[in-house]
């Protein structure tokens, strides 16, 4: 029984192409394990970064980061934006010639309906319609050009219209197909269209041969590009290197990194090492919540932590050490003010929770303060290791006499539950982004995660003029502040860098990343075999 991403047994093979008929695009193809069946995989709706991974090929965005320098360039817009002197308007000059892969025309009425889908309620769009910030609009100049009107300063913008969740989808798809069909028949302008989808099973991309209009880093074909990439699901993590080393599949993410050293002495199998921009695998500490209220508490459990320590025993040492809530390849990270931070000082740590009134007053090996127990919640999903890592911090901070209660709920609705509830000390949640924004949901006191409750005025100043500024000196200046205020009130406990571990076979060259680090650029994949 095969079962869809939303918990429906299905059998159903949603078909783009007519009567099941052989692919009409020659040359080689390739096999790609998906490691998490998403909710959905609708890019304006959902939020999964995986849902990425197919479809930032069946979408082209109005402008790209360049893979290798970060900088923007040109995608469907046919130079970068510009932007008014009060920096609530920009305006867009697209691409013409373009067609949607169901023959309709790229214009600026498309751009249009779907940013009224975006911001359309009943749509319920998780991250897209977030990424638009303060939008407030749209001026349709002319058939190529588009005026998106803003009711404050906001300079992410940019960076929101690089991402897979503001591809720009047809109109005539987005009218032929219901809210939640859509998602089965997606129809963009990228390289590859999606021609078969099996929910649950697996998904087919064929090699787009019209397309013509992809940013400047994308390797024109030739007899080794990809004509069809099939993706296939593969949620235990075991079963990721066993596909790779049977051939069962030509790519594949989120290695474990027992299986990179497995797999260091195959000569058919290259590991690549992805780096993720965006906030670290960490922890968030309550701080309204007795005894994390106590900025003491917090601090002694970051000098607690011994995080080298969970980067050896638990990832190998494929994952750098995270010092702050960026990781350093973002670039906005400063490791000026938060890498000399919190070392791993048992002796500080103890000073710390005595100076905060705690000792062993019964001998029983747990630190108490007015005869209460220093007992605290750890709540955390199943992904990226966290049980083992919780289970490493459970045991060093035993060490100094605090109890742990280790909590794993399935997944993020579960997650988020508590964190609404607040019923939680330590909670994790990791997230990824170029653009140092993405802290505004997490820090901001209204933010929509700020599963913390931290609430700084200044903070609060810091990140909503960060988002208003445009000179990358200065917001880099206001970010600075920001992580050293939040690292200085030990708000969360970072542990390590996501590196996303991806095998895949020696016959496929050119494999390359988005500047996001997630989506892989299979238009430039090569079979040299």
């Amino acid at each position: 029984m095969l079962v869809c991403c939303l918990g429906v047994a299905v059998a159903a093979v949603f078909l783009l192409r007519d009567d099941r008929e052989e692919a009409t695009v020659s040359g080689p193809s390739a096999i790609y394990g998906l490691t998490l069946n998403p909710s959905g995989f609708d890019p304006h709706i959902h939020s999964s970064s995986e849902l990425g991974i197919p479809f930032f090929s069946v979408y082209d965005t109005l402008v790209y980061r360049h893979p290798q320098t970060m900088d923007f360039v040109p995608g469907l817009a046919a130079a970068l934006p510009t932007m008014s002197e009060d920096g609530l308007s920009w305006t867009f000059t697209l691409k013409q010639g373009v067609t949607f892969h169901d023959g309709t025309p790229f214009n600026a009425q498309a751009v249009a309906a779907n940013l009224d889908r975006i911001t359309n309620d009943e749509i319920g769009s998780r991250k897209a319609r977030y990424l638009l910030g303060p939008y407030t609009g749209y001026e349709i100049l002319d058939d190529y050009t588009i005026q998106i009107n803003l009711s404050e300063p906001y300079a992410p913008l940019m960076d929101a219209f690089s991402q897979v969740y503001l591809g720009i989808a047809s109109p005539t798809a987005l009218q032929e197909y219901t809210k939640n069909t859509y998602q089965w028949h997606q129809v963009g302008t990228g390289p590859y269209k999606l021609t078969e989808f099996v929910p649950g099973d697996h998904l087919v991309l064929e090699r787009n041969e019209d397309y013509a209009w992809g940013p400047v880093f994308y390797a024109p074909p030739d007899g080794g590009s990809l004509a069809r990439i099939e993706f296939r699901f593969y949620e235990d993590p075991p079963t990721r290197s066993l596909a790779l080393e049977s051939g069962a599949v030509q790519v594949v993410g989120d290695l474990l990194p027992t299986d990179v050293d497995d797999l260091a002495g195959n000569n058919q199998v290259r590991v690549y090492r992805v780096h993720v921009p965006g906030t670290p695998q960490q922890f968030f500490l309550n701080t309204t919540r007795a005894p994390l209220d106590d900025l003491n508490v917090r601090q002694a459990l970051l000098y607690a932590t011994n995080r080298t320590a969970i980067i050896d025993t638990v990832f190998h040492g494929e994952s750098p050490v995270a010092y702050g809530p960026l990781t350093s390849v973002n670039p906005f990270y400063s490791a000026e003010v938060v890498e000399g931070l919190y070392p791993y000082d048992t002796e500080y740590a103890r000073s710390l929770l005595s100076g905060a009134g705690y000792t062993d007053s019964d001998g029983d090996g747990v630190l108490d303060r007015d005869g209460e127990p220093l007992s605290l919640q750890m709540v955390f999903a199943p992904w990226n290791e966290m049980d083992s890592v919780a289970q490493l911090i459970q045991n060093q901070w035993a060490d100094l006499g605090i109890e742990l209660e280790l909590v794993q709920v399935a997944n993020f609705v579960e997650l988020s539950d508590y964190a609404s509830r607040g019923e939680y000390d330590v909670i994790a949640l990791y997230d990824f982004g170029v653009d140092a924004s993405i802290l505004n949901q997490y820090y901001l006191t209204d933010g929509p995660s700020n599963w913390s409750h931290f609430s700084d005025p200044e903070v609060d100043g810091w990140l909503a003029e960060a988002t208003r500024q445009v000179s990358p000196d200065v917001r880099a200046g206001l970010y600075q502040s920001m992580q050293q205020r939040v690292m200085e009130q030990a708000v969360v406990l970072p542990v390590r860098e996501y590196v996303d571990l991806v095998g895949a076979s020696t016959q496929l060259d050119g494999v390359i990343f988005s500047a996001q680090g997630w989506w892989p650029l299979l238009y430039n994949f090569r079979d040299s075999s």
